[in-house]
């Protein structure tokens, strides 16, 4: 249950709607009281000001029909900008990154702050009364000063936002922000220095499995309530399935010692696990793995022939790669390195990421002699970074094997370029 409310909580606050809903509810309720305040005589003294002109029933019908038409037409064509932007940068980048602009904050606030101007100018205007025969007139001065102050700061919302569209769709902020995000969730899940990989813990045989209800991607795995499941029963658990996984009813998701299944265990396990219709960024380091991967391979595809989108790709992927490389993989942030934690994830080791990113783009960087040598400074860099002889040798491997690809693609002087970049790099090492 915990699993799927983290997961709802994340699918809220991912959405276009959250924050546009979230401010119009405040709205209301900011108009509510100082409808309030203005009735009750607390704001008296903003009519008897000098610095302040109080408006007349006219006058405040006015302002506030420019906050309540203007807004909504505003916030319209900022959601038809958004969608051009979106469908764009979908188109040329991968579908897959389509979610990473809906969640951009940046978009959601400014819809919220037009729509909650428009509900706030609804609310206000509702109230405002001119003189009529046995009707004195209302006129809540400091409700139409709030208004004001909203149309200013809409205004610099505005502006704001065409300056972050065209922005936000540039190859190198999304890629920035791609990459940002993945060394962000290494030092999360890894925050420990060290040359370690993560041991697989062997079951006895005969163990029972739990299988999958559900069909989707696991989104969500609560690796601390998993244990302390564990825990109360006595039991080993070993996990089958990485977030980001797609399962389907009779998919197994996680082995036992238990000698025979038992439905409530099994029941507590699955309500660990919170499955969804696509992958997200939420737990899933080798989804923003992926997406760097989706756009080396576009950009290098005949139709597009972009190795320069490419060679960035390369370079966020290998600070990732060095990251991976420099941290103890056994030893996660939810259980501390604990070894008798009765709960292991499925094994990722350094070997597991290397060929989630560099050995994925490896046949579609061996077809540019730019992006090839790049590739091999990066890996170079990469190797020498790194902790452990063996996750070195792995790097250099790599490289050994670019540079192989690359003989199936590439002739003549550019691989031959390539060939002796290698050589120096070798030499070097």
């Amino acid at each position: 249950m915990i699993a799927r409310l983290h997961s709802l909580w994340y699918a809220l606050r991912a959405s276009y709607w959250f924050y546009p809903a979230l401010f119009a509810l405040g709205a209301f309720a900011l108009g509510l009281m100082t409808l309030h305040l203005d009735r009750s005589g607390a704001t008296q003294w903003l009519a008897q000001s000098d610095w302040l002109e109080p408006l007349h029933a006219n006058g405040a019908e006015s302002l506030l029909g420019v906050a309540t038409g203007s807004m909504i037409g505003v916030a319209a064509t900022v959601f038809s900008i958004t969608i051009a932007a979106v469908a764009y940068a979908s188109g040329n980048y991968g579908p897959r990154l389509l979610g990473n602009f809906m969640e951009d904050k940046g978009n959601q606030l400014s819809l919220a702050t037009f729509v909650g101007t428009f509900v706030y100018g609804l609310t206000v205007l509702r109230a405002v009364r001119a003189s009529a025969p046995g009707t004195p007139a209302f006129v809540p001065q400091l409700s139409l000063l709030m208004a004001f102050a909203l149309l200013v700061v809409t205004t610099g919302v505005l502006v704001y936002f065409l300056h972050h569209i065209p922005a936000s769709i540039r190859i190198d902020t999304v890629l920035e922000a791609i990459g940002q995000r993945l060394l962000r969730q290494i030092a999360a899940r890894y925050p420990h220095a060290g040359e370690r990989d993560p041991a697989h813990r062997a079951l006895p045989s005969g163990g029972a499995t739990v299988r999958a209800h559900d069909t989707g991607y696991v989104r969500v795995i609560e690796l601390g309530t998993l244990c302390k499941v564990a825990s109360a029963h006595g039991l080993l658990i070993n996990l089958a399935v990485r977030t980001g996984d797609f399962v389907y009813p009779g998919c197994i998701v996680a082995h036992t010692d238990a000698p025979r299944g038992d439905p409530d265990i099994d029941a507590q396990i699955h309500q660990c696990l919170a499955l969804g219709a696509s992958r997200t960024a939420e737990q899933d380091i080798e989804f923003s793995i992926d997406e760097l991967v989706e756009i080396a391979l576009r950009a290098l595809s005949p139709a597009i022939n972009d190795p320069f989108t490419a060679i960035a790709v390369v370079h966020w992927m290998g600070a990732a790669t060095a990251a991976f490389g420099r941290s103890d993989l056994a030893r996660e942030d939810w259980q501390e390195g604990d070894a008798a934690c009765p709960v292991a994830r499925l094994h990722a080791d350094f070997a597991h990421y290397l060929e989630r990113g560099f050995v994925a783009m490896r046949s579609a960087l061996a077809t540019s002699r730019l992006a090839a040598i790049v590739a091999l400074d990066t890996l170079d860099s990469a190797a020498r970074n790194v902790r452990g002889e063996y996750r070195a040798a792995l790097v250099r491997k790599e490289m050994r094997a670019l540079v192989l690809q690359a003989r199936e693609h590439l002739v003549g002087p550019d691989l031959a370029m390539v060939e002796e970049r290698l050589r120096v790099l070798e030499h070097r090492a």
